[in-house]
């Protein structure tokens, strides 16, 4: 008998660790996340399956999951009886009461609440002009780049101290993070202020014995991999958000990378302006007398034939219809600009210098002295 208790109370236990997991593997975040890594893991997934951005099948229900899975483990009370006892014990301490409205908590979350906006405290949003080739604006590319930050420390989960066992109420104002300081104004009359408190610097707990990872700083330098997804026919100082992906700190909610995309400036190259393409397309005399038929490598590889009959001045521009820079987000392109330079040549020989005299000025040719030209 005492076997099968035995038995039963390991099952149960099994079962606990079990759906204790399932919620944190929802959140894609491991059982010791912090509460901001937990947010962080939120704000991330909601948004990526949220059912007006992903229509793919199953969306919805993944999207109700992490809310779900948010809605407990970012409220410490009921995260300590989920890790301990399951989800089952945590119906029968919330008595059978209803979960939050998943879309609800989304819009409260981003800014719907007026009580949310007023508590998060963001951190510092960077901006960074980021410079792509202009062939990636016209054929989309996926960009891997760096950026140096900084992060909560791995070690102490940006606490500051060697263990939670070194973090102590200060002495100096009993946890409150101020005190109340007595000055005397005139004789016999003192005004009482309320200053914070410079033993704790207002945080109300002091660490005895610092972090040996971060020295106490809570933060570590780190440099984190990114890939900025270039759409074809991205606007030219066109602004990518990379959200919560800023500095962190235990004392803001980490702010906004943006990278403020734009083509790199080509000398004697592609040119744009919005959704014209502009090329120089240089041909020789007789190209431009005779006309001529040759192909232009376009910015993704095809070939784009650029054919003219008859005379091509100086600075004549050919308009391609439908071979300039796609529409953002959207069907069709624009038009493609192709001006013609044309080249003269260092020097004639004597021959061709008669045939031109023979052809531009046929009266002259039978004057004499003609052959000596």
């Amino acid at each position: 008998m005492f076997s099968i208790h035995l038995l039963l109370i390991l099952v149960l236990v099994l079962v606990g660790l079990v759906t204790a997991a399932d919620l944190y593997k929802a959140l894609e975040v491991p059982k010791s996340a912090s509460e901001q890594e937990i947010k962080k893991a939120y704000k991330r997934l909601s948004k990526k399956y949220h059912p007006d951005k992903n229509q793919a099948p199953g969306a919805e229900d993944r999207f109700v999951d992490v809310a779900h899975a948010y809605e407990i483990l970012s409220d410490a009370t009921k995260r300590q009886i989920y890790d301990r006892h399951g989800e089952e014990g945590l119906r029968a301490h919330e008595g059978g009461q209803q979960h939050s409205n998943p879309f609800d908590m989304f819009s409260n979350f981003f800014g719907g609440g007026q009580q949310q906006q007023q508590q998060a405290r963001r951190g510092p949003t960077s901006l960074t002009e980021f410079e792509v080739n202009i062939a990636d604006m016209y054929k989309g590319s996926s960009i891997d780049f760096m950026i140096r930050k900084r992060i909560l420390c791995d070690h102490c989960r940006g606490s500051g101290a060697a263990s939670d066992r070194d973090i102590h109420q200060c002495s100096g104002c009993g946890g409150s993070g101020v005190k109340l300081v007595k000055q005397q104004i005139f004789p016999g009359m003192f005004a009482q202020s309320q200053v914070t408190c410079n033993d704790c610097s207002g945080r109300g707990t002091v660490i005895k014995k610092l972090c040996p990872h971060c020295k106490g700083e809570k933060v570590i330098d780190h440099t984190a991999q990114y890939t900025l997804e270039v759409i074809p026919g991205m606007p030219e100082e066109h602004e990518v958000v990379f959200d919560g992906e800023g500095d962190e700190s235990p004392d803001w909610e980490a702010g906004d990378v943006i990278l403020r995309v734009r083509s790199k400036k080509e000398k004697g190259g592609w040119r744009r302006k919005e959704t014209s393409l502009y090329w120089k397309e240089t041909i020789g005399v007789d190209e431009a007398l005779l006309g001529f038929d040759r192909n232009l490598t376009h910015l993704d590889g095809h070939i784009v034939r650029l054919k003219r009959e008859g005379v091509t001045q100086p600075g004549y521009v050919q308009v391609i219809e439908d071979e300039g820079m796609p529409v953002f987000e959207g069907p069709g392109a624009g038009n493609l600009f192709v001006e013609y330079n044309v080249v003269l040549p260092v020097q004639l020989s004597l021959d061709v210098r008669r045939k031109l005299a023979e052809t531009f000025h046929p009266e002259s040719s039978d004057r004499p002295g003609q052959d000596e030209l």
